[in-house]
């Protein structure tokens, strides 16, 4: 479990942070576990992982199966909360069905959740429908373009705590592979304004994002566009612009008042 952060020991109430980490040790180790495997997920002592895995399945957050247990749709209200409470599917959906319309590609925006980017609404082409890739999906931020444009915006402080956090494993040859690279392509991310990535989280996706800014000028999100069918400068000159405009105009929505310039 991570350590918590900047609250008083008076107020931070731990059995939340324990039966959120059970509800999060089902994403990073697998759609069903045992009480064991919770337990070693989690770093709790099988009496605590059970009592909490009882009590999220009293709640109906958690199914039990056996001796396995796993998620149920209820935990997406979660996400639909945080969503819904800026109604953020609302506001972009339309932005991103143009964008879809317009550059042929899928559009995609995400967050930065810890070391993994999260997708908060995704809009697909017919031809790239079957990819498995929906609300709520989870990839790491250094190799892929929106990553990049989240982490880019972090302070220095908290990007320290990233780099130290994360492993960058190479998922293909094109993968960012040490800190050095990694703290350069975000500066160049910076002194651009976008991000674009060419086959670094996946052979034979080329991805460019862009920012979005929420109330505080501060990236909220990130909106990106994936292409299998062209290469990376013709996917950049192409829809750049169309992607840059339709950042300014989610962020507007959001009340951010930044400058696209």
């Amino acid at each position: 479990m991570k350590e918590p952060r900047d609250v008083d020991d008076r107020d931070y109430v731990q059995s939340l942070e324990r039966g959120l980490a059970v509800i999060q040790a089902f994403a990073d180790h697998g759609p069903e576990l045992s009480l064991t495997e919770t337990a070693q997920a989690t770093g709790l002592s099988r009496p605590t992982a059970r009592r909490l895995l009882l009590t999220l399945t009293s709640l109906g957050y958690v199914r039990v199966s056996g001796r396995k247990y796993s998620l149920t749709p209820r935990v997406l209200s979660i996400g639909y909360a945080y969503a819904n409470s800026l109604d953020l599917t609302a506001l972009a959906q339309p932005v991103m069905e143009r964008v879809v319309s317009e550059a042929r590609e899928a559009c995609t925006l995400a967050a930065l959740d810890g070391e993994d980017i999260v997708y908060l609404n995704r809009v697909s082409t017919r031809r790239l429908a079957h990819l498995t890739l929906a609300v709520g999906t989870r990839l790491p931020a250094y190799a892929s373009a929106m990553g990049q444009v989240l982490l880019a915006d972090l302070s220095p402080t908290d990007l320290d705590r990233y780099v130290s956090a994360t492993e960058l494993s190479p998922l293909t040859p094109r993968t960012i592979r040490t800190e050095q690279a990694l703290r350069e392509r975000l500066d160049d991310v910076r002194r651009r304004g976008y991000a674009q990535a060419d086959q670094e989280l996946e052979e034979g996706i080329r991805a460019v994002a862009v920012p979005v800014r929420g109330t505080d000028g501060r990236v909220f999100a990130a909106l990106g566009i994936s292409s299998t069918a062209v290469e990376l400068d013709e996917l950049c000159s192409r829809h750049l612009e169309l992607l840059l405009d339709s950042a300014h105009e989610l962020s507007v929505h959001l009340g951010s008042e930044y400058s696209a310039s």
